[in-house]
C-alpha cells in the first residue's frame, strides 16, 4: 500500500497487475472446469485447489506433450482446448482404429500418473493446444481429498471401454458394409427418382432446388431425362463463386460431366468400385433406356443392411427343413455382427445370439417331434454350458440333454430308448444347422444325459457329495442349465434341489473354489501379458480359458452358495455382490472387464473366423491397438481381484 497522495511505483502495479491477471485466471479455470467431468460435481474447494496448483501450458501442433522416454510422469494434463493424439510408442502405421483423439476436457495419462510410472503412450498435439498441468503430487492429493475425483480416475476403465466401443463400431462397421452389400441390386439402394434440372436451367434456379430440399447436389439431364453431369456444393465454390460466374449461366457451365452411371441390376459391389476406383461419391443409376431412375451414395452403401430380425424370427418359425434353418442361422450370424457394427455392448449382443439360437433349436425339436410322439409325457430339453447361460459367442457347439418322468405303467428303459433315438436325430440336424456335435459328447443322444427327474438329482447329490476332479469338472457344465423346450417346471425341480444341497457343503464349494484358482489371469511381472500359457499357440492368450472363464467360474460358486437361481454370470455377479456387501463401483468394475473380454472374443471369432467354420479365442496382445491392450490388462486385474476375494472367503491356500 502507498499513503495517500502518493502514487504507486512501477513494481507496485506490476504485482497489482499480477495479482488481477491471476484472479481473472482462476475464475476462468473454475468456470472451465465446471463445463466438465469429473469437474462439474466436485466442491468448490477441490477447483480451488486445482486452479492454485495447475499452471496452463501452450504446445505447438506436432509437439510431443508427454511419452515413454521423459520417465516418470509427473504432472496430470487437462486439455483446455484444441486436439491430442495418444498413440502406442514404437508403432509405425497410425490407422483411425489404433490411435485414441483427445479433446477439450479430456485428461491424460490417468493410469500413469496414478501409478507413478513412465507412459506407454506418446501425447502429440494434434494442433496448437492449450493443457493445465496438474504436479503428480498434487494430483494424488486431490484424489485423496476429492472423493468425486477418485471415483472418476478409479474408474476409468469404463469410460475406456466407452471409448473402444466406439472405435470397434467404426471398424466394424465399415466392414460390415462391405459384407452386406455386395451382391444387392441398385435398384433397390439409395434415392430414387432424384431431382434432376435441365442442362439449360439457370444456375440460381438449380441452387433454390437444392435449397428447399435440402441436398448437396442436383442431377443435370437432357430432354431425354440422360444424365449428362451432377453439380455440387464443390462445384459451387470452385466454378461459381471463385470464378464469379454469372447466375443466369445455364448449370451445364458449371457442372461435372461425365459422371459415373451403373445400371438397375448393377450391384453394390459395382459402385463402390466405382467409387474408389474414380474417387467419388456419388453413382447414377439409370434404366435400360439409360434415363436416370436413382442414385446411390457412399452413405446408402454404408447403411444398408441386409438381414432384420423381424425376417429371421418369421423364417424360423416357418422354416420346413433343416436346410432353411441353416439359410436362418446364417442369417443369425450376419444379423449378431450388424448389432456389433452397430456398438451393442457384449451382454446384450450374447443374450441376443443366445435367444435366436434358442429359436433355432426349439424349430429343430419341434420338427423331429414329427417323427417322435411324446404325448401325454412329461420332459425337457436342456441346454448346458455357455447356451445355459444365456451368453453364447459366435463359436459355439453342442452341450444338451433330456430330463423326462415316467407316467405310471409306462417301462422307463423303453421310454429312455425312445427319447434316445429322438436325440440322436436332433443333435444331427443340429449339427447341420451349424452347432457342431460336442467333442465331450456331452449330448441328449448319450444316455448318460438322458435321464429322469430322480436320476439328475441323484447325479448332482453324487457330485456334490465326491467333489472329485471329474466331478468337480462335470459341475462347471452342468450347474449351468436352463430348460429349452418342454415343462420348464422340471428343471425348476432340478435347480431347487441343487442350490439345497451346495449350500449345505461347504466343503464341495470349497473345492470348487481351489478348482477355480487353478488358472489366473496372464498378467506378466515384466511384461504386460504371458503369451506363452498354451505351447501350441506361442504368443497366443485363450481369453476364454484364462479370461471369462475365470469370471464364470467364481460367479458360479457365489451363487451356489447364496441360492441364485440365475445362471448368467454377469446377473450372478450382479445378484451375489448384494448378498456379499460389495461396492458398487468394484462390482462395476468386474462387470466391464468380463464385458471388455466377451467383445474381444466376439470380434476376434468374427474377423478371424472362416464362413462355415467356428472361430478360436486365441488373440495376439501385441496386435491390439494401445487403448484394447490398457483395457485389457485392467479387465484381467479385475479377475485377479474377484480370484483373490474367492480365495479369501473360502480358505484356500
Amino acid at each position: 500500500m502507498t499513503d495517500k497522495g502518493e502514487e504507486p511505483t512501477v513494481a507496485q502495479i506490476d504485482e497489482q497487475l499480477r495479482d488481477e491477471g491471476r484472479r481473472r485466471m482462476a475464475g476462468n479455470t473454475q468456470a472451465f472446469l465446471r463445463k466438465h467431468a469429473p469437474f462439474d460435481k466436485m466442491s468448490a474447494a477441490a477447483l480451488q485447489t486445482f486452479g492454485d496448483k495447475a499452471r496452463i501450458t501452450f504446445y505447438p501442433a506436432g509437439s510431443e506433450i508427454v511419452g515413454p522416454a521423459a520417465g516418470n510422469v509427473r504432472f496430470f494434463y487437462l486439455i483446455e482446448s484444441g486436439k491430442v493424439q495418444a498413440r502406442q510408442a514404437g508403432e509405425v502405421t497410425v490407422t483411425e482404429y489404433s490411435i485414441l483423439t483427445l479433446g477439450a476436457g479430456e485428461s491424460f495419462p490417468i493410469g500413469a500418473v496414478t501409478a507413478g510410472r513412465p507412459s506407454t503412450n506418446i501425447y502429440t498435439a494434434l494442433e496448437d493446444t492449450f493443457c493445465y498441468q496438474l504436479p503428480a503430487e498434487d494430483y494424488l492429493g486431490l484424489m485423496a481429498s476429492s472423493p468425486e475425483f477418485n471415483l472418476f480416475c478409479t474408474q476409468y476403465i469404463a469410460s475406456l471401454l466407452d471409448q473402444s466401443r466406439r472405435q470397434l463400431q467404426q471398424q466394424f462397421a465399415q466392414k460390415a458394409s462391405e459384407q452386406q452389400t455386395l451382391n444387392s441390386p441398385l435398384a433397390g439402394i439409395g434415392a430414387r427418382n432424384p431431382l434432376a434440372v435441365r442442362s439449360e436451367t439457370p444456375l440460381r434456379e438449380a441452387l433454390e432446388i437444392m435449397s428447399r430440399a435440402g441436398i448437396g447436389s442436383i442431377i443435370v439431364t437432357d430432354a431425354e431425362h440422360k444424365p449428362l453431369g451432377i453439380f455440387t456444393r464443390s462445384d459451387l465454390l470452385d466454378r461459381v463463386v471463385l470464378a464469379d460466374l454469372p447466375l443466369d449461366t445455364p448449370t451445364s457451365q458449371a457442372m461435372s460431366a461425365g459422371p459415373f452411371t451403373l445400371g438397375e441390376h448393377a450391384t453394390a459391389y459395382d459402385a463402390m468400385l466405382g467409387m474408389a476406383t474414380h474417387g467419388i461419391r456419388h453413382v447414377l443409376v439409370t434404366d435400360h433406356a439409360g434415363r436416370l431412375s436413382g442414385v446411390v451414395s457412399e452413405r446408402d452403401l454404408f447403411a444398408l443392411q441386409r438381414v432384420g430380425l423381424r425376417q429371421i424370427r418369421q423364417a424360423i418359425e416357418t422354416a420346413s427343413d433343416v436346410e432353411a434353418l441353416k439359410r436362418s442361422a446364417a442369417d443369425v450370424r450376419q444379423l449378431s455382427f450388424n448389432m456389433l457394427a452397430q456398438g451393442i455392448g457384449a451382454e446384450q449382443l450374447t443374450q441376443f445370439i443366445s435367444a435366436l439360437n434358442d429359436a433355432l433349436t426349439r424349430r429343430v425339436i419341434q420338427l423331429n417331434l414329427d417323427r417322435h410322439d411324446f404325448t401325454g409325457i412329461d420332459w425337457a430339453w436342456l441346454a448346458f454350458g455357455s447356451e445355459g447361460r444365456d451368453e453364447q459367442t459366435f463359436s459355439t457347439d453342442q452341450d444338451n440333454g433330456i430330463v423326462f418322468a415316467v407316467p405310471a405303467g409306462e417301462d422307463e428303459a423303453a421310454l429312455k430308448e425312445r427319447f434316445l433315438a429322438f436325440a440322436l436325430a436332433t443333435n444331427k440336424d443340429l449339427d447341420a444347422v451349424g452347432f457342431p456335435l460336442c467333442k465331450g459328447n456331452i449330448m441328449a443322444s448319450n444316455p448318460q444325459w438322458c435321464m429322469t427327474l430322480d436320476a439328475w438329482k441323484e447325479q448332482f447329490s453324487e457330485w456334490i457329495r465326491k467333489p472329485e476332479p471329474t466331478a468337480l469338472l462335470n459341475a462347471t457344465i452342468f450347474f449351468d442349465f436352463r430348460p429349452l423346450f418342454g415343462k420348464s417346471e422340471l428343471a425348476d425341480s432340478m435347480r431347487r434341489h441343487l442350490l439345497a444341497q451346495a449350500a449345505s457343503s461347504p466343503i464341495f464349494l470349497q473345492a470348487m473354489a481351489r478348482n477355480a484358482l487353478d488358472v489366473g489371469p496372464p498378467l506378466g511381472k515384466i511384461r504386460d501379458f504371458v503369451t506363452d500359457l498354451e505351447p501350441d499357440h506361442p504368443g497366443k492368450i485363450d481369453l476364454k480359458k484364462y479370461g471369462s472363464r475365470i469370471f464364470v467360474d467364481v460367479a458360479r460358486i457365489y451363487a451356489l452358495a447364496t441360492g441364485v437361481h440365475n445362471t448368467n454370470t454377469l446377473q450372478r455377479l450382479r445378484l451375489t455382490s448384494q448378498c456379499l456387501s460389495a461396492k458398487t463401483e468394484e462390482v462395476n468394475a468386474v462387470l466391464d472387464g468380463l464385458n471388455f473380454i466377451q467383445l474381444l472374443r466376439l470380434q476376434h471369432q468374427y474377423l478371424e473366423g472362416e464362413p462355415g467354420r467356428q472361430g478360436d479365442n486365441l488373440i495376439d496382445p501385441e496386435r491390439l491397438n494401445e487403448l484394447d491392450r490398457r483395457i485389457l490388462k485392467e479387465s484381467f486385474r479385475q479377475a485377479r481381484k474377484i480370484q483373490s476375494r474367492l480365495k479369501l472367503d473360502y480358505q484356500v491356500q
